[in-house]
């Protein structure tokens, strides 16, 4: 049972239910991000991309209670470790901020995955259908590695706040 001050996940098996939870919304996303990427119109993918990225890396941090202002609202001692776990296992986008500018620093690490993306485009229907998928499974891996950042930094918490 969580007390008050409890807002990260307080089980293992809590835990692998938000991971579940997040995952499915990371798909989800990233299906839509795939449609919009069927678009032939350039720019218009990226750009939809970075809207739903900083939308999922919000909802993610809040589903497994690492928001900045979640995190805030912890206990002292588990405030700490929750930083310690955040800086400790790199998790680039857990416990912050999540502003479009971040993101797109994010989304710059798969940019050879844009390129292709955005050259794809120039070729009716299997360009676009290449870019389709490119865009899918792009975001798909970005999305999935946030959900394994949070739920090893919540597990992090949970074993040391025991």
């Amino acid at each position: 049972m969580k007390n008050e001050w409890t807002v990260i996940p307080a089980s293992e098996a809590d835990i692998d239910a938000v991971r579940e939870r997040c995952r499915r919304m990371v798909r989800r996303r990233a299906a839509v991000s795939a449609g919009v990427a069927a678009v032939p119109i350039p720019g218009v993918d990226v750009m939809t991309d970075l809207g739903l990225f900083t939308q999922l890396i919000d909802e993610v941090n809040r589903e497994f209670g690492l928001t900045p202002a979640q995190i805030e609202r912890l206990q002292p001692k588990m405030k700490l470790i929750a930083y310690e776990a955040v800086v400790s296992l790199g998790g680039m986008l857990v416990g912050k901020v999540v502003t479009r500018e971040l993101v797109a620093t994010v989304l710059k690490r798969s940019a050879g995955k844009l390129a292709a993306r955005q050259a794809g485009k120039l070729v009716p229907i299997a360009g676009q259908i290449a870019s389709a998928t490119i865009g899918f499974f792009a975001f798909r891996q970005i999305g999935y590695q946030h959900v394994e950042a949070c739920a090893k930094v919540a597990r992090q918490v949970v074993v040391q706040a025991r």
